[in-house]
C-alpha cells in the first residue's frame, strides 16, 4: 500500500500501515483468504481494494480500457505463464498465454 498523501511505501507496526516519509497513519483492512479450485474459476475482486496491480488493455467483451492482472504458472516449468484479467468494468475475466 502506498500513503496518499507522499506516495511512499507503507509499513505494517502495530496492526496499522505507517508512513515513514510523512508519519500518516492507516488502519489494515483484513481481507479475507480467496482460494482457486482450478484455473477457471474467476478472480474475486474486493471493492475498495486497489492493491491489485492495473494494466492498460481493451476488454474483449466491453472494450473498457483497463483491468486487474496476475501471472499464473499453468504449464511446464520450461514454458511461459499464463497471464489472466479481469476487466475493471464488467468483471469479464480472460487470459493470455
Amino acid at each position: 500500500m502506498f500513503c496518499p498523501k507522499c506516495k511512499s511505501l507503507m509499513y505494517p507496526k502495530n496492526g496499522k500501515l505507517v508512513c515513514k516519509r510523512c508519519g500518516f497513519v492507516k488502519e489494515i483492512e483484513k481481507i479475507p483468504v480467496i482460494r482457486e479450485k482450478s484455473m477457471e474459476t474467476e478472480i474475486k475482486i474486493l471493492e475498495g481494494n486497489d492493491t491489485l496491480p492495473k494494466i492498460r488493455i481493451e476488454c474483449p467483451k466491453c472494450h473498457h480500457n483497463e483491468a486487474y492482472w496476475r501471472l499464473r504458472q499453468t504449464r511446464a516449468a520450461d514454458e511461459p505463464e499464463t497471464r489472466i484479467y479481469r476487466c475493471i468494468k464488467c468483471g469479464h475475466t480472460w487470459r493470455e498465454y
